[in-house]
């Protein structure tokens, strides 16, 4: 049986290259389903088909209707990726006022393995926020890959979007479930 990854991108410069992630968690054997933030949707409008092809599955990025089915299969686990400085602190600080950042934090108190890997340069990371909001999401057992074992911030103005670890990100997910 596949396992189900809810592959979550927010509106950083990765998420441009979002099909370059699905590709990397399919390549590990996940069956994705994609979550984009509002913004990050706003980026793929032209070439969302693009993405609902790759991943066999709709692409969410609103929260469904109360009558509405679930459209996608329950998930074994989730990778918010790249994780934008905003959805950080609003998450951390539990507002939960996008589906992308909903999911994430109910699945981590339903027992459901959660990752994160941020993708923001070293100004943004500066700000007292981040550390308080990472400390927060560490505590409630969401795994942040950031460093060595994940991205680690660039300066402002040289960030690379499309050198994005995708890879490193995936295999924090694999560590993270075979711990579970």
């Amino acid at each position: 049986m596949t396992r189900v990854l809810y592959l979550i991108a927010c509106a950083a410069g990765p998420a441009q290259f979002v099909d370059d992630g699905v590709r990397a968690a399919q390549a590990d054997g996940w069956d994705v389903c994609l979550i984009l933030t509002p913004s990050a949707a706003r980026w793929w409008e032209p070439r969302m088909q693009d993405l609902v092809q790759l991943t066999d599955h709709p692409v969410r990025s609103q929260y469904k209707l109360p009558w509405e089915r679930d459209q996608l299969p329950k998930a074994d686990a989730m990778l918010v990726a790249p994780m934008s400085c905003t959805t950080l602190n609003k998450w951390g600080a539990g507002i939960s006022d996008t589906l992308a950042i909903g999911l994430p934090s109910e699945a981590v108190h339903m027992g459901v393995p959660v990752a994160a890997m941020p993708y923001f340069n070293q100004a943004q990371g500066a700000q007292p926020a981040v550390a308080r909001s990472i400390a927060a999401l560490r505590e409630q057992g969401v795994l942040i890959l950031d460093g060595p074992d994940g991205y680690e911030s660039h300066p402002p103005k040289q960030g690379n979007p499309r050198a994005y670890p995708w890879a490193k990100a995936v295999a924090g997910v694999r560590r993270l479930v075979a711990r579970g």
